[in-house]
């Protein structure tokens, strides 16, 4: 399923638009590389807007190709320059011609040296499907300067054609490290759907296709942004699929480098009368449009087209890729979403608001009463589509489940989506960090699976995605920095271990402490859920408002290990299991429990009596038992002496719940006879 910050130039008290001014006409001493002007905008001093707008090319037609320099004599942007650039904002104009497939964008982009050291040169991407036209030094007195730039085709798998153009671009005076330019660029292209990244690594081109539909069309056009298509201008490092995790770590980074940035987005979507779209979603925002018909069927002699418009204004990008969506679709009011589906599916759809109504109470007793969003679903064109999430959006086939589907499947998809809807907060609200919005998703979609199925099935859940996650934590936090979870850039992370954490906090904290942290002061939380540089404690708002409302007395050892920083996972053992008998039929058994790992970890340790128990199968009708929950420290040991009425025959630590290196529920059966000596525990990959 699955920043860029404009700050208010100065151009933007010209008009109510706020549109870059129009580029000067001088021509630079070396000429940039030239294209059709498909449509360009300026503003007046009287502060009136002209918009000039040329007829697309046939949809058949091809662009020029871009002025790809001979090789050797145009030097890639070395990977220094490539990861000093960071965008702080974006604003976009943006053109598509839906019967054409193309797309046409003026944006006025502000990136800031991040680097070490000086800047002579700026690059930048876009997919290999369009090309680039013209790049301005953005003045804010309106005398941009016009920059001659060349552009090279790199191999990258961020985009589904498997190129990108880049765009380098000399300046005249080098970017200091920590100052930033403003650059007035233009683009143009088709983006039709491609599959051939994918069918490069042996993919059939018809399952592909299903993946990679980012498209513009009349009927659909959804670019979904980074490591789908590249609509708006990037900066990155040529990754590629089928080499490890370097695509998805790549598309993680670059979100992380653009959050808490602005964006505002116009749109103008030209289309062919009587076809107008009836929805547009931008950065999974649902934003009104205004439609306006040329009074006429579209033929050769048109030159008046209809028109869409929409606006996105004032936006904080949160840990997303911008995204833009545009359809015609029929829309259907359901519990806390709208559905948009296609004729076909009008029917089918009724089974997902359904599937909704039954999930909402549940979510208003952990979440509260309304979300802060609405969710939307959009249908996508073909039933084997692959689903996609961004925001309080959820794109996906709005069909009828097959018959063979697995039972509650929609449920369990609507609890992850109307989670990220109860937890969006509207623009301008700032987005929630990754590990509180997919986290606190993921999470509530295991304790469903408890609700529904029990305890010991949303375990197994967390457990399936455990190993990756062993894999990815460094063995110590002197091999590497890890990744804390605030700058988690890997879905393992701020998916798979903020679930664990969330659940260990739900332990230590307690259910209605952890509710209530994630509801009635959710946007404080949200906005406080990093560690808090300006506090005199360090210590983060919202951990403080977990130790409050559940009266705990300290939650320090626990953020300082799981959140702030990246330790790794605990490595726990029995290290030996001491039973002796007491008065009145009752034994004090003594529990030696050792950590290897460099995180320390609090775990249920549970000792049961009767015959039958089972390695943590739960005990008999004759049997008993006693839990303690235990504070297992960074690489040490700790004995924990536990009474219980009856010879003791199993000891069991940790129940799943804290993820470990390797199988995190240990249990030593006693009726075994070396069972009392160390290291005779025997560890089970998942709760029975």
């Amino acid at each position: 399923m699955v920043v860029f910050g404009l700050s208010a130039y100065p151009g933007a008290a010209q008009g109510a638009t706020s549109t870059p001014p129009a580029p000067q006409q001088a021509t630079p001493a070396t000429p940039p590389h030239q294209g059709k002007i498909i449509f360009s905008r300026s503003t007046g001093e009287n502060g009136q807007t002209t918009t000039q707008t040329a007829q697309p090319l046939a949809p058949q037609a091809q662009l020029a190709p871009p002025q790809v320099a001979a090789e050797g004599k145009l030097t890639p942007a070395q990977a220094a320059e490539r990861q000093a650039i960071t965008f702080t904002g974006f604003d976009l104009d943006v053109r598509l011609y839906s019967a054409a497939q193309q797309i046409a964008v003026r944006a006025l982009v502000t990136v800031r040296n991040d680097g070490k050291s000086p800047l002579s040169r700026i690059p930048l991407q876009i997919s290999s499907s369009l090309n680039w036209e013209e790049i301005r030094l953005y003045s804010p007195g309106g005398q941009n300067k016009a920059l001659a730039f060349k552009v090279a085709t790199i191999n990258s798998d961020a985009d589904h054609t498997g190129q990108l153009h880049e765009a380098l671009i000399p300046l005249t005076q080098p970017l200091q490290p920590g100052q930033s330019l403003q650059l007035d660029v233009t683009y143009s292209g088709l983006i039709a759907a491609s599959a051939q990244r994918l069918v490069a690594i042996g993919a059939p081109a018809d399952a592909a296709l299903h993946s990679d539909w980012d498209q513009i069309g009349v009927d659909f056009t959804g670019l979904r942004g980074f490591g789908n298509v590249v609509w708006y201008p990037v900066c990155s490092e040529p990754v590629f699929l089928g080499d490890g995790a370097q695509l998805f770590d790549e598309m993680g980074r670059q979100k992380l480098r653009m959050a808490g940035a602005r964006f505002r987005l116009r749109l103008t979507d030209e289309f062919p009368h009587g076809q107008a779209p009836t929805v547009a979603l931008i950065n999974g925002h649902s934003v009104p449009l205004t439609v306006t018909e040329s009074g006429a069927s579209l033929d050769q002699s048109q030159e008046v087209a209809s028109v869409a418009t929409a606006s996105f204004e004032g936006a904080t990008l949160g840990f997303e890729a911008p995204s833009l969506f545009v359809a015609i679709r029929t829309p259907h009011p359901g519990a806390n979403l709208t559905a948009w589906t296609l004729p076909e599916d009008n029917v089918a759809v009724e089974f997902w608001t359904t599937a909704a109504e039954a999930v909402t109470p549940f979510l208003q007793g952990w979440l509260g009463r309304q979300p802060h969003t609405q969710l939307t679903l959009l249908d996508l064109p073909d039933p084997e589509d692959a689903p996609f999430e961004t925001g309080a959006l959820l794109a996906a086939p709005l069909r009828e489940p097959a018959p063979e589907a697995k039972p509650g499947r929609l449920e369990e998809a609507l609890v992850h989506a109307l989670t990220r809807a109860w937890i969006t907060l509207a623009p301008p609200a700032p987005p929630p960090p990754a590990w509180l919005n997919e986290g606190v998703a993921t999470f509530m979609g295991t304790l469903w699976v408890e609700k529904q199925q029990g305890r010991a099935a949303a375990l197994r859940l967390l457990e399936a995605d455990r190993t990756a996650l062993a894999l990815a934590e460094p063995a110590s936090p002197g091999e590497s920095a890890g990744q804390p979870l605030a700058q988690a850039i890997s879905p393992v992370y701020y998916r798979t271990k903020a679930a664990y954490v969330l659940w260990m906090l739900r332990d230590l904290a307690g259910d209605q402490a952890l509710s209530s942290a994630l509801r009635a002061d959710y946007p404080a939380a949200v906005q406080a859920a990093a560690p808090a540089q300006n506090e005199v404690s360090g210590r983060s708002r919202f951990e403080k408002l977990l130790e409050a409302t559940a009266n705990h007395p300290d939650l320090g050892w626990f953020f300082a290990d799981w959140v702030d920083a990246d330790k790794g996972l605990p490595d726990l053992s029995i290290a030996g299991v001491y039973p002796s008998a007491e008065q009145a039929g009752n034994w004090l058994v003594a529990v030696d429990l050792a950590n290897a790992g460099y995180a320390a970890a609090e775990i249920p340790v549970t000792v049961r009596t009767g015959s039958d128990s089972g390695s943590g199968s739960g005990p008999d009708s004759g049997a008993t038992s006693v839990t303690r929950r235990v504070l297992v420290p960074a690489r040490g040991r700790v004995t924990e002496r536990i009474l219980i009425l009856g010879k003791p025959t199993e000891v069991q630590a940790n129940d799943g719940t804290v993820p470990e290196t390797g199988a995190s529920v240990h249990v030593t059966n006693l009726d075994e006879p070396a069972a009392a000596q160390p290291g005779s525990s025997q560890s089970n990959p998942a709760p029975q």
